[in-house]
């Protein structure tokens, strides 16, 4: 009670209109607010997976500054099962889009992985090699597999988005 009538006292104190920015400092502060270049929306779905795209071939890769991300989606791995290997490119490699670049092994089966984009290997998830697993716990974080760069950006526009991703597994459901 002494909270609420603390918190009246204080709020007493300030005006309940916000004081407005001269038109040049709301300029400024547009262009802060959209500076990353596409605008914040709320969603249902985790940030991570609307900037996934996805191939038809269930790997995903994220890009963020010309370097892209890749893994197998969270399908892919419950269709493999528990991982128990994971076969990955050299650091340097250069990739073709959709060229085999490594395989992952389950109890259950064994399945390539093919590169979403072209571009040149920068870094390997090299805690796949002691902790396979990760793929099936943690497919679009921890789990990740490989980086890359980007050469053909334009490549992007060839793959799915979150949604057309999830029509394309209801239709192999079907």
């Amino acid at each position: 009670m002494a909270m609420r009538a603390a918190l009246r006292c204080l709020s007493a104190n300030f005006s309940p209109r916000l004081p407005q920015l001269p038109s040049a400092a709301q300029v400024s502060a547009t262009r802060l607010l959209w500076r990353s270049g596409s605008p914040r929306t709320l969603s249902s779905t985790s940030a991570l997976s609307t900037a996934l795209k996805f191939t038809d071939k269930h790997e995903w890769v994220q890009v963020e500054g010309g370097i892209g991300t890749v893994g197998i989606s969270s399908y892919a791995q419950e269709a493999l099962g528990d991982v128990v290997y994971c076969g990955l490119p050299e650091v340097g490699q250069r990739l073709e889009q959709m060229e085999e670049f490594g395989a992952l092994e389950s109890v259950k089966a064994a399945s390539e992985l093919y590169s979403p984009l072209t571009g040149e290997v920068t870094e390997i998830n090299t805690e796949l090699a002691e902790n396979p697993g990760l793929v099936n716990k943690d497919c679009y974080a921890a789990g990740w597999i490989l980086k890359m760069t980007i050469e053909k950006p334009e490549e992007l526009d060839g793959l799915m988005d979150q949604a057309a991703y999830d029509k394309f597994i209801k239709s192999l459901e079907e």
